[in-house]
This record gives C-alpha cells, sequence and structure tokens, in this order.
C-alpha cells in the first residue's frame, strides 16, 4: 500500500503546501503516497467550537482539551489502525534518518499537529500518541514540524527520487555528514577541482569522498562519531526537548 499521512490541525488549509511541489508533489500526483486532513476544530464543544481551556493550576496560555482531540483522533482513523500515531513535540524523539527510514518502511503516519501552549496529557497517554521533535526552538504550530518530517519521509518512498544512490550517500545514511560536491566548469574564480575527483580511478574517488565525509563530520559534528549507534543516536532513548513545538 502506498505510504499514508493522515494530518490532524486547526489549519487544514496549510497542506500539502511545499509537499504540493518539486518530487514530493509529483509522487503525490502519482499516487505514490496520501494526504489527507482532518480539521480538530469540527469536534469542538459548543456552539463556537472551543477546541481549547485554561491549564489546570494556572499559568499562561491556552491548552488543546483532551476530549476534543480524542474525539478528532476517533474519526479519523479506527482503533486498528495500524500506523504509528505522533504528536509534533520536542519533547519527544529527536527526529533523524534511522526514524525517518523506520517510518517509511511502514505504512505511513497519523500526525497531530498542536497549537496553543500544549496538548493535555491525558490525550497523549490515551491515544498512545507518540512525541517527535525536530529542534529545540518555537514554532507557531506542529504543522510546519509535520511537513518537515514527511518531506523527509516521502523523498525515500520508491519511485520518488531519480536514482536510489542519492538516497543512500547523503548525510547521516552511514552515520557521517556527506562529502562536498563539485560539477562544471572545472575552473571557477582560481578554485579548480579536486585531483581525485579527475583521476578517473573510481577506488580513489571513493577514498576521497570517505576521508572527507569523516574529516567534515569530525569539524562539524564530532558526536555523530561518538555516538555506538550508526545513525547517531537511531533507536534511542526520548529526548526531552528545552522548548515546546506547538
Amino acid at each position: 500500500m502506498p505510504f499514508r499521512a493522515s494530518i490532524l490541525t486547526l489549519y487544514p488549509e496549510m497542506f500539502p503546501g511545499p509537499l504540493g511541489a518539486s518530487l514530493a508533489g509529483e509522487g503525490l500526483r502519482k499516487g505514490l503516497w496520501s494526504l489527507e486532513t482532518h480539521q480538530i476544530r469540527d469536534h469542538g464543544i459548543g456552539r463556537h467550537r472551543n477546541v481549547d481551556d485554561n491549564p489546570a493550576g494556572g499559568g499562561a496560555g491556552m491548552v488543546l482539551r483532551c476530549d476534543v482531540l480524542a474525539a478528532a483522533i476517533d474519526a479519523a482513523v479506527p482503533a486498528d489502525d495500524p500506523r504509528p500515531r505522533l504528536l509534533m513535540s520536542p519533547r519527544g524523539r529527536r527526529l533523524d534518518q534511522g526514524l525517518v527510514r523506520e517510518l517509511v518502511a511502514g505504512e505511513g503516519a497519523l500526525i497531530v499537529c498542536g497549537r496553543f501552549e500544549g496538548v493535555d496529557e491525558r490525550v497523549i497517554e490515551g491515544r498512545n500518541l507518540t512525541e517527535i521533535s525536530i529542534g529545540d526552538y518555537i514554532l507557531s504550530g506542529g504543522e510546519m514540524a509535520a511537513m518537515v518530517l514527511l518531506d523527509a519521509c516521502v523523498r525515500l518512498i520508491p519511485g520518488v527520487m531519480g536514482k536510489e544512490a542519492s538516497g543512500s550517500e547523503e548525510s547521516f545514511e552511514n552515520g557521517l555528514l556527506e562529502y562536498p560536491h563539485y560539477t562544471r566548469p572545472r575552473d571557477w574564480e582560481g578554485r579548480g577541482l579536486p585531483e581525485a575527483l579527475l583521476s578517473g580511478d573510481h577506488a580513489r574517488i571513493a577514498k576521497w569522498r570517505r576521508d572527507e565525509a569523516e574529516r567534515i563530520t569530525r569539524e562539524r559534528r564530532p558526536d555523530l562519531l561518538a555516538s555506538p549507534s550508526p545513525l547517531g543516536g537511531e533507536g534511542g532513548p526520548a529526548k526531552p526537548g528545552r522548548m515546546r513545538e506547538e
């Protein structure tokens, strides 16, 4: 079955957004993956369809109600839907290439895009939501974070990218950042191409690329080399974020 993404949001008009363009959009039109949105407010309370309320114990902001969000989830997907249920939140597991490949290997995901100060903890537990973070910074809502996650997934769906090697040689795929890239012209503003790339020796080129990838990783992301996991933390425990991503 194609990879299926179901989005719960207060702003369904934001989708597909950039996911409807370029390779992701072409894959969507070809049916290589599917995207559906569900309006959380359809399950709001009262005449005004309220979806939030004051935080218990006081404090700033508003909290998305558990009963409203649970009703939206139940209406969007059946209880036996095998896809993981994700909530975009910096308290969760850091999105990395390992997690992306886990998701692509499945049938897709239900993705909840929160707003306001946060989501009532009880619905996270009661509907088995897995929190996923794209970084330690604040967004206005989870929609942009969901697009980042989906873009990372969709490009790895067979048939979306032109060459399979394009995905296997990128940063994080082998626990390293990607090697530098060059193309024509051969000389530009006094800068030439590395001799190894002009040699025609495939073994020498492969070694140069590996050496460069290791050098750049040591300089920019030594934590990847220190990690016991080949993907720098794949499958590790959830890492709480310092800031909320709504």
